[in-house]
């Protein structure tokens, strides 16, 4: 086999874990990824053993980086945060954008857009604005309004396909019929920042599958998510068990996927582990909800209209104390998810096949397997990144 670039090391995916393994790269395509001793050619005398290869990781839930927030409206500092995101592991990702006036995020998305056609991006996730304002979170709850389908019509206009997801509190008036609009042209509903109750909840998550599964417009996306399980919603109550309990059943069903911020931060260590014992990889989303701050150091930041300031890695905005996004990369988070006791096979899944999956990418991204772009993260044993490859080219953060 002749092959631009082979790697070799423990390799770790949904598919496969193998001790000793190999990742040929031809044409950025992934030409062989197996064991070592069924490798079909030389192998060269510097692919030793020692390193782990992991497909490249997948964030549906990202709102900037290296001093760059996707609200912002500048294609170049949104080039940057991407560039940035790709060379530590992030190879595809959704852009979110935060609540603002109907005008800006009409804006947002045309730019979003371009990324998107670019290859740059997987697409773009409106968090808003059709928020619950009990459960806002770092979401200025003056630019909140009650969902309209006139006003998604002027949003999907503006971003066309690139599109991917949009989160709603389930609760509000009309929030099913901006559901079934979004359903209809394959755009994710994703249950979150809401007050709703768990009949409620759960009859928007039933609503969603089946509104994606009969999509005018497939997109391969079969199951609505819930962003950010547990933060911007009500606790679980045993008397009152709310969005949570609705989330996680429907989850366990293979009916929903929820993201977890498992960085150490938005969730306990343990809360992660539980939900993973419960429900299992293949129904959880790893995400970073990473803003601007993410590669730099603490200070003082925006996040969309509001002013933030990051302390010990931890951004929260100034006023409420609201946390307001993450500062870790998705890695970061596989670390962490790993430090909470799951192991890293199970991790690797929920930050690469399960999102792929959910933005029906499955046969493009997530795994590493022939025919399959070559999105790859070489790590040392201690799971520190050493480099990335994307699309079969090293990957390298913008200066």
């Amino acid at each position: 086999m002749n092959s631009e670039l082979i790697l070799r090391g423990r390799i770790v995916s949904a598919t496969l874990d193998i001790p000793d393994g190999v990742v040929a790269v031809d044409g950025g395509l992934v030409a062989f990824a197996g064991p070592a001793s069924a490798f079909p050619g030389v192998l060269p005398v510097d692919a030793s053993p020692g390193r782990i290869l992991l497909p490249g990781l997948v964030d549906l839930h990202c709102h900037g980086a290296y001093g760059s927030d996707f609200s912002d409206g500048s294609i170049d500092g949104a080039m940057r945060a991407v560039r940035y995101l790709h060379s530590r592991g992030t190879t595809t990702l959704l852009a979110s954008l935060v609540t603002g006036k109907p005008s800006d995020l009409v804006r947002h998305l045309g730019m979003l857009k371009e990324l998107t056609d670019q290859g740059l991006i997987a697409g773009s996730h409106l968090e808003g604005p059709f928020l619950s304002g009990q459960q806002c979170g770092a979401h200025d709850p003056a630019l909140l309004l009650d969902p309209d389908t006139d006003v998604v019509a002027r949003l999907l206009a503006a971003a066309g396909p690139s599109l991917a997801s949009m989160t709603l509190a389930a609760e509000l008036p009309d929030a099913k019929d901006v559901l079934d609009l979004l359903a209809a042209r394959g755009i994710i509903p994703s249950l979150g920042h809401t007050a709703s109750d768990h009949t409620t909840a759960a009859a928007f998550l039933a609503r969603a599958a089946s509104g994606l599964s009969s999509a005018v417009v497939p997109a391969g996306r079969t199951r609505p998510t819930v962003t950010h399980l547990f933060n911007a919603m009500p606790p679980l109550h045993h008397r009152s068990p709310g969005p949570v309990s609705a989330s996680l059943s429907a989850a366990r069903a293979g009916k929903a996927v929820v993201e977890l911020i498992a960085d150490g931060v938005h969730l306990a260590p343990e809360t992660v582990k539980l939900v993973f014992d419960l429900i299992g990889a293949d129904n959880i989303a790893l995400v970073t909800d990473a803003m601007a701050a993410t590669g730099l150091d603490d200070g003082q930041y925006r996040l969309g209209s509001l002013s933030v300031t990051v302390s010990q890695g931890v951004a929260r905005v100034n006023g409420t104390g609201a946390i307001a996004g993450g500062t870790s990369t998705l890695l970061d988070v596989v670390r962490t998810t790993v430090a909470a006791g799951v192991s890293l096979r199970d991790a690797v899944t929920s930050a690469s096949a399960v999102p792929a999956s959910v933005l029906g990418l499955a046969e493009k991204a997530g795994d590493l397997r022939a025919g399959m772009p070559a999105d790859c993260l070489v790590l040392d044993q201690d799971l520190n990144l050493v480099r990335v490859l994307r699309k079969g080219a090293w990957a390298d953060a913008p200066r």
